[in-house]
Parts: structure tokens; sequence; C-alpha cells
């Protein structure tokens, strides 16, 4: 399960993109959403009525934060592929829940540092489920909203490329992590498609290195003990400012900066929506906290949006 870990590592924030925060508690000095009306959980036990990409539309009972919508950020994490069959990571069947040891062999440190990870790493990363994953319900009824009249920017912590599968435009998707399509050189920074890489594994180098200066080769995405490019998440940041909901949806946040985002659309008085099977330390800013699997609850949400649209 190397390849899962490796070519998927969390950035944690603190001050300038520095050390590690686990814990993704709400920053002191941030205020309450002025427009947070408590907490509205709906469980996996209520009954829906229809709400499928084929044909989405707006629940009876709209919720106020719905009603005129003219943008939206929705922050993704890795709940949201689960039903694409892509594990999540520290859900009761999660990679690290079930291999702790694992999440600590996706240092930047000792990938560089370490041939026979490396080794592990590549001969792992062929076999990672995305290569294979469809869109779910979820991501299909966020593309529906990022082809609509709504303002919608994707901020995603995944690196499976499921939005743009999903139809959603690259340009309405931010990759806060990267992407494990991608291969990127550690020591000259030259980028190549990671299949050509896999090409040569395949044909028998077991660490293949850089064409161009003969680095070391990793998927181009985020290890611990990187920083994330700061420009990404200035666009994230921006996109969390100026929307008027903000939507999480499968992720623990507790992993900055990406739960920060949370803080700054809550802050910029944005309503924020919550769509995870188990707290988070952001629920007590939300609008609402949906408890229901999400994919049901998003393709709801979107009807709810694209009926209510201002």
């Amino acid at each position: 399960m190397v390849s899962f870990v490796n070519m998927f590592a969390w950035q944690s924030y603190w001050g300038n993109f520095g050390g590690l925060n686990w814990h993704g508690a709400p920053q002191v000095g941030r205020r309450r959403n002025p427009g947070a009306r408590g907490h509205v959980s709906r469980g996996e036990g209520e009954s829906e009525r229809g709400f499928g990409v084929d044909g989405i539309r707006a629940d009876e009972a709209v919720p106020g934060w719905a009603v005129g919508v003219r943008s939206v950020a929705v922050l993704t994490g890795a709940g949201i592929s689960t039903d694409s069959g892509i594990p999540d990571f520290r859900g009761p069947r999660g990679l690290w829940t079930r291999n702790p040891g694992a999440q600590q062999m996706s240092t930047f440190q000792t990938y560089v540092s370490d041939p026979e990870v490396r080794r592990r790493s590549w001969r792992a990363r062929g076999d990672h489920p995305a290569w294979r994953a469809e869109p779910n319900a979820a991501h299909e009824a966020l593309a529906l909203l990022a082809q609509s009249s709504i303002d919608t920017q994707i901020v995603t912590q995944n690196i499976d490329g499921l939005h743009q599968k999903a139809g959603t435009p690259a340009e309405r998707v931010i990759e806060l992590h990267g992407t494990m399509f991608s291969v990127v050189c550690v020591s000259c920074g030259d980028r190549s498609p990671m299949a050509g890489a896999l090409a040569r594994v395949e044909a028998g180098e077991e660490d293949p290195d850089c064409p161009r200066c003969g680095g070391i080769l990793k998927s181009a995405t985020i290890m611990f003990g990187q920083r994330l490019d700061p420009g990404v998440f200035l666009q994230a940041e921006q996109a969390a400012r100026r929307c008027g909901v903000f939507l999480a949806i499968g992720s623990t946040l507790t992993v900055e900066p990406a739960a920060s985002l949370c803080g700054v659309a809550a802050g910029a008085g944005a309503a924020l929506v919550i769509v995870n099977a188990d707290a988070t330390p952001y629920d007590g800013l939300a609008a609402e906290v949906i408890r229901e699997p999400i994919g049901t609850a998003v393709p709801r949400i979107a009807g709810q949006l694209l009926g209510q649209a201002g």
C-alpha cells in the first residue's frame, strides 16, 4: 500500500507554511460565521426523494443558505472518492487506520534518502485504484454546478483527477496536493507524465531517474516534509474569501492549511456546510452539518443550489 501514501501525503500549516499541525482546530481570532444558524444534521436513515445526477431537483425544504447563491467554493477530501473505489485514509477502513506505519513511509526525506522505499513506491504506483476509478454521483453533481451559472471553484485535497473526469473544467479545480498523473524531478523540477515513468518501470527500471539531469523522480504530489505551492494555496484562499457558500465534503478537516479554508470562508461571511460522517474541528462554525452519505447528500445540495440560484 505504499503507493497510496507516497503519492498523497498531506502538508500541514503553521505560520508561513511551516511545521505540522495535525489537530486542525480553528485558530484563535476566528469569529463564528455570522450566518450560522446551528446544526441540522441528517442521518443515514432519512429517506431521499430521487436526487440523482441525471435528474437533480431541489428538496421541498430548502435551507436558507442555499437560496440565491451566486458563488460556491467546495473543499473535497478523500471521503468523496470512496464510492469510486478509492480508500480514504482515516476512516474505519482507511489505509492509515489499517496500517498506521504506512503513514510514516510518506515523508519526503525518507523517499529521497532510501532507494528501497523508492523501489517499493514505483512497484506499487501502477496499482493505484485511481487509474481504473470512475467519478461517482457526488463528483458528477459538483461538475453540474461547475458548468452552471453559479461561479464554482473546487479545491481538492485529492490527487485522483476524478473532478475533471466527471466534467468539471480543469480551470475550476484547484489541486492543493498535486496530481498522481505526473512525475517531477526533485533536483531540476522537470515534469512529465506518470505513464511514461511507469512504462520504464515495466521495462525493468526499478527506480527511474530524471531523463534531463539524472535526479530522483517522484509523483507530482505533496509529501510530508514538503510545502504546499504558495500560489496554489493563494488561489484556494481567494476562492474561500469570495464565495457565498463553502462546502466541505469528505474531509476530516484535521490537516492544515486545507482545513483553515473553512475558517477563512466563514470569517468572510460565507455559509459553511460540512458533509462528513464524523465530527470535525470546524463543526462549530458551520451553518449546517450533514452526516448522511456523500453520494446522496451532495446531489441533493447541488439540486438545491441550482434550483434556487439567484
